[in-house]
């Protein structure tokens, strides 16, 4: 599993976006933005460049969005097994992070 950490900045909240459950792209979008306080903003072209990849490496999945009645029917995305190993690897690596900082920082200089 570390030989995929670590994630990007925009890989991670995209997948921190699916951790709730399936998302369709635009969803997404707004849920990384808002997540990343405004520091990801993805267009169009990045998301859906790194949901093609997240898909071809087994990360995401693609399903269809119940309830939707129209010709054009959206697609959701939702982690699979794997991206949330992926994702809780990452989350681990960066808690390790913190704690080493923490160790390391003078008395009194708490991080």
């Amino acid at each position: 599993m570390n030989e995929n950490l670590p994630l990007s900045e925009a890989v991670f909240f995209i997948l921190f976006s699916l951790l709730p459950g399936p998302k369709h792209g635009y969803a997404i979008m707004k849920d990384v933005e808002t997540s990343s306080d405004g520091r990801v903003c993805l267009s169009t072209g990045t998301l859906y460049g790194a949901l093609k990849r997240l898909l071809e490496d087994g990360w995401i999945e693609r399903m269809d969005i119940e309830g939707e009645q129209s010709a054009r029917q959206r697609k959701a995305y939702a982690l699979t097994r794997l991206g949330r190993s992926v994702l809780e690897a990452e989350a681990a690596r960066m808690k390790n992070l913190v704690t080493l900082m923490q160790q390391r920082a003078p008395e009194g200089n708490a991080i």
